[in-house]
């Protein structure tokens, strides 16, 4: 339990790396969702990223974990991710194995019946040199989750998902 807590704590104090972006995308929440917190859809609109392979078997809950393969400025990085909250409006997930400690949260909110409100976070603290290019990192990350919610937005728009 102790040992719980101090994880916790450490997702709430200032990281160097916390890149928060959103959209409002014209589809109801629950098919933003659906479409948007389904790892399989991942490689389709996130530009970096370029496989999902499951480590547990579907379907996705708390608990689940999957690896992650991206390009993200000009390397490329795997990622084992543990979902740490999973709801018709939030998922969390954590790297339990990667080149730095990241947590990525989605939300969905129904602004009405058929506009969505996500957002996408990314939180970390990179160790090494990527610490000192952190603001770097996280200027590129947010040109990179604008570019990923736009291409999201296009696809759930044009009835994709």
């Amino acid at each position: 339990m102790a040992g719980e807590a101090v994880g916790i704590e450490r997702w709430r104090v200032a990281v160097p790396v916390d890149v928060l972006t959103e959209t409002v995308i014209a589809r109801p929440s629950d098919q933003v969702a659906a479409y948007a917190g389904n790892p399989d859809n991942a490689p389709e609109w996130y530009e970096n990223i370029t496989s999902v392979r499951w480590r547990t078997e579907p379907p996705l809950g708390v608990g689940s974990k999957l690896d992650l393969v991206a390009t993200f400025m000009g390397r490329t990085l795997s990622y084992t991710y543990a979902v740490v909250e999973y709801g018709p409006e939030r998922m969390v997930m954590r790297t339990e194995q990667g080149p730095f400690p990241m947590e990525t949260t989605y939300t969905w909110a129904g602004l009405d019946a058929t506009h969505t409100r996500m957002t996408l976070r990314n939180r970390g603290e990179p160790s090494g040199f990527a610490k000192v290019a952190a603001p770097m990192m996280a200027a590129a990350m947010r040109r990179a989750n604008t570019k990923d919610l736009a291409r999201l937005k296009r696809l759930l728009e044009a009835g994709r998902g």
